[in-house]
């Protein structure tokens, strides 16, 4: 069964999943990503929105039950600027992973930004808002330490004396501030003296610290200096900001990340050094954490390379979007591309358009003819962790199964197939050779919340088999699939394996007893300085190989903590 094939319930279902976890979505995304058109997308939304199940906007739905506020002093602040401000959060948001700390300041754009943190786990959050407290402490995994002090008469923020002093001890990661003004010569300001000291404590107990400053607050005085330029590492705004100010920030040795109300784009730090050279990044999505591990080393690997200027974008996994950031980039004047996306069938119109231009092409995961292919063996990848299965299966169930389960998705094309094709070799290279009328094929929809409904779909249908294990096309599906069989109180009926070994994956392998067989980790965290280096010998001409390889490494409950130690000392 494919998207295309889900029943009217059981789609409407994926879309409820999908906003529980997101603070709104657009009716061409959700047609996009679940393979069905646009009117389709919208009687389901009228029909949920009379169900009163979600509420209708302009272009999409949101969930109904964040649309009220119980201050409407707040709400009123939250409404200003209102699309800026949410797209400047859910971008701050990828840049926080499950089991971080962060502080966050009381803003309403950092209330924003609460809301995209609504699917990420074991957080340490450290705030001044009663508001953005109360929203991430409804998760059970996060710690949220409130800082103490005098409740302002808007009812939403705590300052003074005493939540400074908490603040001396702590050493957190990250920490997200917004403002209420910005120049040049006294930084970032607030108009409330107090707010504006637990502001400049929160910043000095931060090892980084991200500005979330909508372009309404350049140029605009406060009345009291909380930061200089010198104590931001990353500035985060919206599309109307004057490109004098993104020049400037670099200048002052700031990451500057402009969004729009289609994708983002992450100009890096002059430091002080002749950029003599142009690369763009359109990534595949900032929503999973494998692309975002991508994206994070590629810019780390940019700002080591001191001649390299990044234009980071967002495919948003989005055939349309890709091609329109295609042409963006190309007007920038990019000397060499760097693609992730997962649309097979656009590969051809994005390298017309790059070849056209004369800039070479370099495609991450999903190849793309003419560019140079990194990433990993896919079918040796798939066929490492097929004989793992086999060998789990053999060990629990004795070497028998009821039905073998394949979350691939067709979109990817050919080569990502491979993937799925090594791991049913690889299985049967150690069960022997498996009926063909036993293995059950759902499209994962390269997604945790449609791989869930699938596998609910599956528990449904075969209620008495318990016997089931599943291979899948990457970690979003194998999450989805554990997240079904929780939901349905079915873990012991699965055994699954994943592909990428990404940071909920590795999360998941730490839980005692998970029934996740192991991954095979394609080190994203580690694609950064590759494609730095690939990409230096392309631009001068080197020969390169048609394919760049990455290595990769199974990884299971035993292995996990030894190949990621530093992980296991930040928890």
């Amino acid at each position: 069964m494919t998207s295309k094939t889900l029943t009217t319930f059981e789609r409407r279902q994926v879309i409820l999943r999908i906003l529980g976890e997101q603070s709104g979505i657009k009716v061409t995304d959700l047609a996009h990503q679940l393979e069905v058109s646009e009117g389709t997308i919208r009687n389901d939304l009228a029909a949920l929105d009379e169900e009163q199940q979600i509420m209708r906007v302009r272009g999409g739905a949101v969930p109904r039950n964040k649309s009220a506020h119980p201050n409407q002093l707040i709400a009123a602040r939250v409404r200003v600027n209102f699309d800026a401000k949410q797209r400047i959060a859910q971008w701050a948001a990828s840049l926080v992973e499950n089991g971080d700390s962060i502080i966050l300041d009381a803003s309403t754009t950092v209330l924003h930004m609460a809301e995209f943190l609504q699917n990420r786990r074991d957080l340490t959050v450290v705030t001044n808002g009663l508001e953005v407290a109360r929203r991430l402490a409804e998760s059970p995994s996060n710690t949220v330490i409130l800082v103490g002090g005098i409740l302002r008469s808007d009812g939403n923020a705590v300052t003074g004396l005493l939540g400074t002093k908490s603040l001396e001890d702590l050493h957190v990661r990250t920490a997200f501030v917004s403002c209420a003004g910005f120049s040049w010569e006294a930084g970032f300001m607030e108009f409330d003296i107090p707010q504006a000291q637990i502001k400049h404590m929160m910043i000095a107990s931060a090892q980084r610290v991200v500005a979330l400053v909508d372009s309404s607050k350049f140029e605009q005085l406060g009345l009291t200096p909380f930061a200089p330029l010198s104590a931001i590492q990353h500035v985060v705004t919206d599309q109307d900001v004057d490109q004098t100010v993104i020049a400037n920030l670099q200048k002052a040795d700031i990451t500057v990340t402009v969004c729009t109300d289609r994708a983002s784009t992450t100009y890096t730090p002059d430091q002080n050094r002749q950029k003599n050279t142009k690369i763009g990044f359109a990534n595949m999505s900032e929503d999973m954490p494998f692309p975002r591990d991508v994206r994070r080393g590629l810019e780390r690997a940019a700002k080591n390379a001191s001649q390299i200027e990044l234009f980071v974008a967002n495919n948003h996994m989005n055939g349309e979007l890709a091609v329109e950031i295609a042409d963006n980039l190309i007007a920038t004047g990019v000397d060499l591309m760097i693609e992730f996306q997962i649309d097979e069938r656009v590969g051809n119109i994005l390298m017309n358009k790059f070849n056209h231009a004369g800039i070479p092409v370099i495609a991450i995961d999903i190849p793309m003819v003419g560019a140079t292919f990194f990433g990993v063996d896919n079918y040796q990848t798939g066929y490492v962790a097929g004989v793992e299965l086999g060998k789990a299966v053999q060990k629990e169930w004795n070497g028998q199964f009821d039905r073998l389960v394949v979350l691939e998705h067709l979109r990817a094309g050919y080569l990502p197939a491979s993937r799925i094709k090594g791991q049913i070799d690889g299985f049967q290279e150690i069960v022997g050779e498996v009926n063909p009328d036993l293995i059950i094929y759902r499209d994962s929809g390269n997604t945790t919340s449609v791989s869930e409904t699938q596998m609910l779909q599956i528990f449904q249908e075969l209620p008495d088999d318990h016997r089931l294990p599943v291979i899948c096309f990457n970690d979003d599906a194998s999450i989805g699939a554990v997240d079904a069989a929780r939901k349905v109180h079915r873990l012991q009926d699965i055994l699954v394996i994943g592909q990428g070994a990404d940071r909920r994956m590795r999360e998941e392998l730490r839980k005692a007893n998970s029934r996740i067989v192991g991954s095979t980790s394609f080190h994203p965290e580690l694609y950064g300085e590759k494609l730095i280096d690939l990409a230096l010998h392309i631009l001068k001409g080197e020969p390169v190989p048609p394919a760049v390889y990455m290595e990769y490494t199974f990884i299971n409950a035993a292995n996990v903590d030894l190949l990621y130690f530093a992980e296991k000392d930040e928890r």
